[in-house]
């Protein structure tokens, strides 16, 4: 039996009115699976008294498992055991959907597809999802190669709102009320850009357009009470990232977009793909009513820092040690990859010296997909055991572990190779976290 918090909600929807009341105070959507990262998630919720904010993708978490295997009833028990373990108190987590809508069935046909869809959406309601992303932006397979007129976005959204909506009449009385996030200019799930342009920033005239669709749309499917719990609107504000770069935001090019949420009190902005903006980026965003932000990549590419250069210091520590056997994470990272490049294969162009470097090292962090591998786990496994008997020496980890040096000296950091992983994912979530603070 799942738990649903009522406070978890309201305190959500309370940090959204206080941004439009005053452009200041956010929230920021951790959108991984990652284990690791979320364990460091729920650590800096702790620190932060804040709630955990945590969304699956539809290609994530699934009815058939998605990528990491689990479903929306798998996915929500393993973040509420983890929080509770941690100490984390069950009314301060939030479980969102993101880009819950036909995506990974696109190569379908549109009915097949979005009966999938609204059965994913069934499942996230009824298993504790508060917040639901109606993403039905991606053309199916019997659509055509142009986009999607706004109107069939639209249809289709009500389409998954009903399920969701349907779901909801099913859990018992009193159950907190699922909230919604809309939008047409959606970018892909995960992100990443291969333009050598930053991309248009949605126009307050766009905006005020796809508002009026939707709005009509659910009324006229009798989804007015819905619309009502409708709290953020998808846009462009200009930033993404691609394999070697990142397009920053620019708050001179969103003033007309911020200013068009005057005449809609209930409404902030959704940001996706934020991830790599620098700290002010991120602070302005949030003061131009771009109160809810997603990170994701950026918190596994952290991850992949620390694992990466914690292999390197093991390297320097065992090169002489006979009887011990050093892992080889990179090696069976760059494997899995090769072995199976479904994930990577579109993104990363170029001749072979080129892909091998941004098979690891790309802020695209395709490698994201890979570290449940069981021959990748297996040599992530060995190098913390190798390194769990023995101190890290400090000249070491000022080598090649700056910001966890710094940290240990001061006591702030435990100097074992789990918790040095731990602090590197929770710099990034600082980061986001002063962002969003009131």
């Amino acid at each position: 039996m799942f738990y649903r918090s009522e406070d978890s909600g309201v305190r959500f929807r309370n940090v959204l009115r206080r941004n439009r009341e005053s452009g200041r105070g956010g929230a920021y959507a951790v959108c991984s699976a990652h284990p690791q990262v979320l364990e460091a998630a729920v650590q800096q919720a702790i620190e932060d008294c804040s709630i955990l904010h945590v969304e699956s993708t539809s290609s994530q978490v699934n009815q058939f498992g998605g990528y990491t295997g689990q479903t929306p009833q798998e996915f929500s028990e393993w973040i509420r055991g983890s929080a509770q373990r941690a100490g984390l108190p069950a009314d301060r987590v939030l479980l969102g959907g993101d880009h819950l809508g036909p995506f990974p069935w696109r190569s379908e046909g549109a009915h097949a597809a979005l009966q999938k869809a609204c059965e994913l959406v069934r499942s996230c309601v009824l298993n504790g999802y508060q917040k639901i992303h109606l993403d039905a932006s991606m053309p199916c397979a019997d659509d055509g190669n142009a986009g999607l007129d706004e109107q069939i976005v639209a249809d289709r959204a009500a389409i998954l709102c009903q399920a969701a909506e349907n779901a909801y009449s099913k859990l018992p009385a009193g159950s907190p009320q699922i909230v919604y996030v809309i939008g047409t200019e959606v970018p892909a799930p995960g992100g990443e850009s291969q333009g050598a342009h930053a991309p248009e920033v949605t126009t307050a005239e766009h905006m005020h357009r796809t508002l009026r669709v939707f709005q009509r749309v659910f009324s006229e499917q009798n989804l007015s009470s819905a619309w009502e719990r409708v709290v953020a609107l998808v846009v462009q504000p200009g930033v993404e990232f691609g394999s070697d770069l990142i397009f920053e935001y620019d708050r001179a090019n969103t003033q007309s977009l911020s200013a068009a949420l005057a005449g809609n009190a209930g409404l902030v902005y959704e940001a996706h793909s934020t991830d790599y903006q620098s700290p002010k980026a991120l602070q302005q965003m949030v003061e131009d009513h771009f109160a809810i932000l997603k990170v994701g990549p950026w918190l596994t590419f952290a991850y992949r820092e620390a694992v990466l250069a914690l292999e390197a210091i093991e390297h320097e520590l065992l090169k002489t040690s006979a009887g011990i056997r050093q892992s080889q994470v990179r090696e069976a990272l760059e494997q899995a990859m090769f072995r199976n490049p479904v994930y990577w294969r579109w993104y990363y162009l170029g001749d072979e010296e080129k892909i091998r470097r941004e098979l690891i090292y790309s802020y695209s962090d395709r490698c994201r997909y890979y570290w449940n591998e069981p021959s990748v786990q297996k040599e992530v496994a060995q190098l913390f055991g190798n390194l769990a008997p023995r101190p890290i020496p400090s000249t070491l980890l000022s080598q090649f572990l700056p910001f966890e040096y710094e940290a240990i000296r001061e006591g702030a950091l435990e100097a074992t190779a789990e918790m040095i992983v731990r602090g590197h994912i929770q710099r990034v979530l600082r980061v986001y976290s002063r962002a969003c603070a009131a």
